[in-house]
């Protein structure tokens, strides 16, 4: 990891090696924590950052789910994430908000703990590799199934229950591939382990529906929405793991994953990215770096002392 100068913690900037937390931390033992993961990107007026209010409205919203009150307005955390952005002087990086029950009481009973909230943005690169992006990467079928809606809220980004998709990262690097597909309790493609997919047949770009225990990636709307701009047609359905085999492209998207390729599925091959992929691809770097209609929806500019 790259490491920055300061970290935001419950308020304030503190030295990046003393963001620190008590070792009995309930979000520590028990999982009780929820996070985001956002992108800020070197643009020509500056960094900025990728859906910054649709990200921290989904922190709140997982925040809800787990009946964790955020001490802090959506104002004060985006105020922060510009702070931090500034104060480590980053013009494109990888940003971290994370709200955690503290230290304070043991056991499963958490609403008695406190809720403390840190920020951090360090640069980090392509999560699947700048070759995986140009090129694709090799996917397979993990043996371990999405966690399911009725056994935990899969739509809430959750610390513990990303215990899921670390299983099925490992097990698929193991093996030898880059990334895991996960099958949702009754058999259909669900998601990448950090990552939502998408797959084209015939044309039309196909991807799992929410109630297929995904997460509601904002990347994922993304595609959606400029699919629906360039007049690609698009159906939300239940995908049987053998129509990825099949497809003319495939391609997962996720804020640290941005819009990758899969070349090949469990041995399948699928080839170099396709032209729906690769033109998807174009126009979500184009919106992020502020080079397309979007942007100006999109970005939330950082106002430096340079600009």
């Amino acid at each position: 990891m790259q490491e920055s100068k300061t970290i935001w913690m419950n308020g304030e900037l503190v030295p990046w090696g003393e963001a620190n937390i008590h070792v009995l931390s309930h979000g520590l033992h028990y999982g009780s924590s929820v996070f985001e993961g956002i992108r800020a990107y070197r643009t020509d007026g500056g960094p900025a950052v990728f859906r910054l209010d649709d990200h921290l409205r989904r922190l709140e919203r997982s925040a809800a789910m787990y009946f964790m009150p955020l001490p802090f307005t959506r104002d004060q955390l985006r105020d922060a994430v510009h702070s931090v952005i500034r104060d480590n002087e980053l013009q494109e990086c990888y940003i971290r908000p994370i709200a955690m029950r503290g230290y304070g009481v043991m056991g499963l009973f958490p609403l008695e703990a406190p809720v403390d909230v840190a920020i951090a943005a360090w640069e980090w690169g392509a999560y699947l590799g700048e070759e995986g992006l140009k090129h694709g990467i090799r996917a397979k079928t993990s043996s371990w199934r999405r966690i399911g809606s009725t056994t935990i809220p899969a739509t809430a980004k959750a610390g513990g229950q990303y215990l899921n998709s670390i299983l099925a990262k490992i097990e698929t690097h193991n093996a030898g591939y880059q990334e895991a597909i996960l099958l949702n309790e009754a058999g259909y493609v669900a998601d990448g382990s950090g990552e939502n997919i998408f797959l084209v047949r015939n044309g039309t770009l196909i991807t799992p529906p929410v109630n297929a225990s995904i997460l509601e990636g904002i990347t994922r709307e993304c595609i959606i929405t400029l699919a629906g701009e360039e007049g690609i047609p698009l159906v939300e359905r239940e995908v049987a793991r053998a129509e990825l085999y099949q497809a003319d492209e495939v391609f997962v998207t996720g804020t640290a994953a941005e819009v990758c390729p899969i070349r090949e599925v469990d041995d399948h091959l699928i080839g170099e990215p396709g032209p729906i992929t690769k033109r998807l691809q174009e126009r979500f770097f184009a919106a992020t770096l502020g080079r397309d209609p979007r942007s100006a929806d999109w970005l939330d500019h950082i106002i430096t002392d340079a600009t």
